[in-house]
């Protein structure tokens, strides 16, 4: 496979990037995530794709519900603290304003706009990342908003790189 053309390929997609928080016995995790869609109309269901070198995807292992957030193209700075730092070593929560749903979710009162979505199956294809079907519960955008891109986040450097990731998770 031609590598350079797979990656000019997915780039020229430029997707919005989602925060995706969860919380599971008492741990609450989030990361930055660039591989997600809607999966169908009617139920609604929503996708989410996980890096197996992330702590979310540890606790999202035994998680029931995920919050996931569109972030603006002003929250720069929000995407920057949840795609470079690891929550296994920092608490990526600390300064921001949190409330939590009824199933103990951490929601980012930054990000207004978002879905409450509930686990259905996940599915791990053996690749770098493993695949959360969702159906979703609720969802909420107050107004129009601008998301911040793929293209506006390229410069960070991830918490772990995808070599890293759990063999037991």
């Amino acid at each position: 496979m031609d590598e350079e053309a797979f990656g000019s390929l997915t780039a020229a997609a430029d997707p919005a990037m989602i925060v995706v928080t969860t919380a599971a016995e008492g741990e609450r995790a989030g990361c930055l995530v660039g591989f997600h869609a809607q999966s169908s109309i009617s139920a609604a269901h929503y996708c989410l794709w996980l890096s197996k070198a992330n702590h979310t995807y540890r606790v999202g292992l035994r998680a029931t519900h995920f919050a996931i957030h569109f972030p603006t193209a002003e929250d720069l700075d929000l995407a920057k603290r949840f795609g470079t730092l690891s929550g296994q070593d920092e608490d990526k929560f600390s300064g921001f304003e949190i409330s939590v749903d009824e199933s103990g979710v951490p929601l980012l009162e930054a990000c207004p706009h978002r879905m409450l979505v509930e686990r259905l199956t996940l599915l791990d294809d053996g690749g770098d990342h493993v695949c959360i079907t969702t159906t979703v519960l609720s969802a909420s955008s107050p107004g129009r908003f601008e998301p911040l891109r793929l293209s506006d986040v390229v410069h960070l450097r991830a918490g772990h790189a995808a070599e890293e990731r759990a063999i037991q998770p």
